[in-house]
């Protein structure tokens, strides 16, 4: 990913360089939220503060990728156009690197984060209470006065019966529902890897997970948050090989879990297409989904993570062969640590200019005495 450093402010201004991710930059002006920056080379150009990373964010930045280099991959997926990553699973966070069309990343996190950012709250100070002298009023306008206001007379002691029928009397009335505010609108992202090892958070409606279309023409209008592929089939008269897959699909809306159902597909052999050998609805389930080796067996395995009646997380393991799935284990499952953050800092203060040396009033006079001296 490039940015343009650019002449002026202006948007339309000419072009001056070219700078890539990665590359150290001088803050040498601010003009709020553009900024005026000089490369290594002593090009100076501006652009805009909310494309830059500070060194912090960089730092931040490296240890995501670190520790997310350990997490397991729930499938290939390539974006619909290109795509912006970002640090945070916010579309106000810096995006630091572009996805080309139809590049392959893989999915390794998820994350239901508002839409906007809410608003800045910002306290004005209280201004103070002028006192304004009072003018004194003159004959003229004393006399122009209205007249005071007569006292309003007593209310009748039955109003209360007179002010019926109320609405609450009415047959049929009901307490008018309080107006609703607008609900928070929520956007999916999903944490992706490169294939260079970079990491960070894109749209998840602008991701397509990677399964065969053979296999995908199955979602019932369903996303597909997750696949993996379990062992391979010979068909012998198409003469190639077919995986059996498990997917996990999430229904329309958006949710803080990753899926709500799963299901696995195997090759029929004899009808030569794919046939569900296990589905299960209505879950909530959660990343990761993993391929579970099960030592001295030809059955394959792999784990779920799901959310049962009694709120707690376990981790299902079912073995699979042919068209038979079953559940092996059920055990409780512990969170791992969340990912580190990349902190939204935006100090782009340029340097202070530096403070004068003091001289000394001996180190003055020594340098009168040459001065002197070299002029004899």
């Amino acid at each position: 990913m490039t940015l343009n450093l650019r002449k002026d402010l202006a948007s339309k201004s000419a072009t001056v360089a070219a700078v890539k991710h990665g590359d150290k930059l001088d803050v040498i002006e601010l003009r709020r939220r553009f900024i005026r920056v000089r490369t290594s080379q002593g090009i100076e150009g501006w652009t805009d503060s909310n494309l830059l990373l500070t060194d912090q964010q960089m730092d931040d930045l490296r240890h995501l990728a670190d520790d997310a280099s350990k997490l397991a991959s729930q499938g290939k997926a390539t974006p619909f156009d290109t795509l912006n990553m970002h640090s945070a699973p916010a579309r106000q966070s810096p995006s630091f690197f572009q996805i080309a069309e139809n590049e392959s990343v893989e999915v390794i996190g998820h994350r239901l984060a508002p839409h906007t950012a809410p608003p800045e709250t910002v306290h004005l100070p209280t201004p103070a209470k002028r006192s304004v002298p009072k003018k004194p009023k003159s004959k003229d306008a004393r006399s122009a006065q209205a007249p005071p206001m007569p006292t309003p007379p007593a209310p009748p002691r039955n109003w209360q019966d007179l002010s019926k029928p109320r609405v609450a009397n009415l047959p049929g009335s009901a307490h008018p529902a309080p107006i609703a505010s607008s609900a928070p609108q929520f956007d999916d992202w999903n944490l992706i890897r490169t294939r260079d090892g970079k990491v960070g958070w894109v749209l998840a409606r602008m991701l397509t997970m990677s399964i065969p279309d053979e296999v995908a023409q199955y979602a019932e209008g369903h996303r597909i948050t997750a696949y993996l592929p379990l062992g391979e089939v010979k068909d012998k008269e198409d003469k190639e090989s077919k995986h059996n897959w498990l997917w996990t699909t999430s229904s329309a809306g958006q949710h803080p879990f990753e899926f709500d159902s799963f299901r696995v597909f195997v090759w029929s052999t004899k009808r030569h297409h794919y046939e569900t050998a296990y589905i299960e609805r209505n879950v909530q389930g959660f990343y990761p989904i993993e391929a579970t080796p099960l030592p001295g067996q030809e059955e394959k395995a792999f784990s779920i993570v799901l959310r049962e009646k009694d709120g707690k997380l376990y981790k299902r393991t079912y073995g699979f062969s042919g068209y038979h799935v079953r559940m092996i284990s059920k055990i409780p499952y512990n969170s791992p640590p969340d990912l580190p953050e990349v902190r939204a800092s935006r100090n782009f203060d340029p340097p202070p200019p530096p403070v004068p040396v003091s001289i000394s009033l001996s180190q003055r006079l020594s340098d009168l005495r040459k001065k002197w001296f070299s002029h004899q």
